[in-house]
């Protein structure tokens, strides 16, 4: 029998395809409320997705999307923010997509501060192609890619970012929907480049780092009055990992005015919505030889 839902202001006429108890349901239904709660008119939200089962979203999802390329959601968000920086600008992307094929637009992206939320799913394995270990699986952790184990150590998001400069870092669980709502309505509300790395089991593939795994150590880090503003103890809570995991807000910083502020072309009128110029190719050819 197939699964029923009630359907919402920000739901498509397409039911989700996930997995039943996918973590991705938790991360689905976190954003549309946090958007709702906002008050954000869809046709002034873009949702880019990356590849895999996070991009399944698109379907989901009653906003303008983009479904990209693997590993190019990223650069693709920062060049719509630069064409209509009315946008509220989202990325939608797994752990693989996002620091496999992107971590090198990842990084850049943070260092330029670009005024975009990015919710990346980390469930430490290529779910949609069938379970192959990706960057964040913890060394050691066997897969159909690694049968004898990962050699590498684990990619970690927030700690990359934090290094990198990101002015919002948190962590979220797909598991806990009402914290998750929150990190991401204070990420999109934030005026810079916001990380919101996602806990998101995959029941199908991940049997070590399921729900019940996440439940018996996550830990809020808002109810330990952690500092958002000391980065070096922002860094060392990303990479804590064991009994005890960190979720919430690491690092904030509101004094960092977003890439689109330092460019005079940004000042006033959306790109988007301005006039073109008449020109001809040929002086435009001239200009740039």
């Amino acid at each position: 029998m197939a699964m029923q839902f009630v359907k919402g202001p920000l739901d498509t006429n397409h039911n989700p395809t996930w997995c039943p108890g996918c973590g991705d349901f938790g991360i689905w239904m976190s954003l549309k409320n946090a958007l709702l709660e906002l008050k954000i008119p869809p046709h002034k939200v873009l949702i880019v997705y990356g590849i895999g089962c996070s991009g399944n979203m698109t379907n989901f999802v009653g906003t303008y999307g983009w479904h990209s390329l693997h590993g190019r959601s990223v650069p693709t968000a920062v060049g719509a923010k630069l064409a209509n920086k009315d946008l509220t600008v989202i990325v939608v992307a797994g752990d693989g997509d996002g620091l496999g094929e992107g971590m090198g637009h990842f990084i850049h992206a943070v260092r330029g501060n670009a005024d975009i939320t990015y919710i990346m799913h980390d469930n430490k394995v290529y779910g949609l192609t069938v379970g192959q270990a990706a960057p964040t699986a913890i060394k050691g952790y066997k897969s159909k890619s690694t049968p004898e184990g990962i050699i590498e150590v684990n990619a970690n998001a927030p700690s990359l970012a934090i290094a990198a400069g990101c002015t919002f870092v948190s962590k979220g669980f797909s598991g806990r929907v009402s914290h998750l709502q929150g990190l991401i309505k204070q990420a999109i509300q934030h005026r810079g480049f916001s990380l919101v790395d996602v806990y998101q089991p995959c029941v199908t593939f991940n049997k070590v780092n399921n729900f019940p795994f996440y439940n018996q150590r996550i830990y809020d880090l808002q109810q330990e009055n952690h500092d958002t503003s000391n980065r070096l103890k922002a860094f060392e809570k990303a990479l804590e990992w064991g009994d005890r995991i960190p979720t919430g807000i690491f690092y904030k910083d509101e004094s960092r005015p977003p890439y689109e502020d330092h460019l005079p072309q940004e000042q006033g009128q959306p790109l988007v919505v301005r006039p073109m110029k008449k020109r001809s190719l040929s002086h435009l050819i001239e200009e740039f030889i």
